[in-house]
């Protein structure tokens, strides 16, 4: 599909041309790409309304915005290098003033909105350059917009999964076929027609897998496994949505901004990133594909509830989730009382 070969292509440092503007990733395209591309280096970047705020540029006029895109112009300076030092937060505390810098208007805004928003779903920093290139890779605005409002769930595998002191299980894989990624549901026990109860999870691979203690992912899976089985049935969703939707990359960026200081909710700000960029369509897609359309939600962040009943899946009830909290996680949590709205 064209989002799959857009978004490999980008990942890929090659150019991608939505609509009539072509885009290049700042942070996958080479500089002999970029030179290619751009041999009379006049290419503009393109960054989101978050980063351009972050960079100083709110008091200029097409940036002073809380949502959207911004260009920067091109200047003798800015090079190859000096974009991806702009791009990327991270080095905001270590490198010397770069600039100035001088917002100007985006010439066509839905495009620059479905550009950022392709490189959000390919699980890039929001940051591109604007080419004046031809190439063979090319989409539609409303392709990039549908794809990250409305995600498809197809089942592509089913087998039985024993797991330890737990009802019989299955897991259930499915394939997103805009993107290409793969979510799964473990099904365990039965539940009788009522509605059952389910955690959505994102995937954690720091927290998951190795036991991190910045966040309290790893012991909400394990909590979750043990209160389905308790209930001798339900279903955890496992969502590739790493880092709240933006990547694993872009979540240790996340990190490396709270040790300077940054809360989570401003380290993806500074990012380019909106506080939560996940999306609960696919999880919708997902239960609507195993014969679910009402559910007991076993969460305390009430975005999951809205999430949910607005792809059209009922929550008859939430039920609390509550984790203890560890030296290293407790400002991350109160972060997520405090300014996403998560429940005690």
């Amino acid at each position: 599909m064209a989002i799959e070969r857009a978004i490999a292509a980008l990942r890929a440092g090659r150019a991608v041309t939505i609509g009539g503007t072509t885009i290049l990733s700042v942070e996958t395209g080479t500089q002999a790409m970029l030179d290619l591309v751009d041999p009379d280096r006049r290419a503009p970047m393109l960054i989101s309304a978050q980063r351009a705020m972050a960079l100083g540029l709110g008091n200029e006029r097409e940036a002073a915005k809380d949502s959207g895109a911004v260009e920067i112009s091109r200047c003798d300076w800015l090079d190859h290098d000096a974009a991806v030092a702009l791009a990327d937060p991270g080095r905001d505390f270590d490198r010397e003033p770069i600039g100035p810098l001088s917002a100007v208007a985006v010439d066509n805004a839905e495009e620059g909105e479905a550009a950022l928003t392709l490189a959000r779903l390919s699980g890039l920093l929001p940051a591109l350059w604007l080419v004046q290139a031809t190439n063979e890779t090319s989409i539609t605005p409303e392709d990039i917009l549908s794809a990250a409002r409305a995600p498809a769930a197809i089942v592509v595998a089913r087998a039985k999964l024993p797991l330890d002191d737990l009802p019989p299980s299955q897991m259930v894989a499915f394939r997103d076929p805009a993107s290409g990624e793969e979510h799964v549901a473990l099904v365990i026990g039965a539940f009788g027609g009522n509605p059952p109860l389910v955690r959505l999870h994102s995937e954690c691979l720091t927290g998951d897998v190795f036991g991190s203690l910045k966040c309290d992912c790893g012991p909400q899976l394990r909590e979750a496994l043990r209160i389905l089985g308790e209930e001798d049935g339900g279903v955890l969703l496992y969502l590739r949505q790493e880092g709240r939707g933006i990547g694993l990359a872009n979540k240790l960026r996340a990190y490396a901004l709270q040790d300077r200081g940054l809360d989570t909710v401003d380290a993806n700000r500074r990012l380019g990133f909106a506080d939560d960029e996940r999306n609960y369509g696919m999880a919708a897609a997902m239960l609507r594909a195993l014969g679910i359309d009402r559910v007991r939600l076993l969460t305390n962040n009430p975005g999951k509830v809205a999430g949910l009943e607005h792809e059209g899946i009922g929550v008859v009830e939430r039920v609390a989730h509550h984790m203890p909290v560890n030296p290293h996680n407790a400002d991350y949590l109160a972060a997520k009382r405090k300014r996403s709205g998560h429940l005690d």
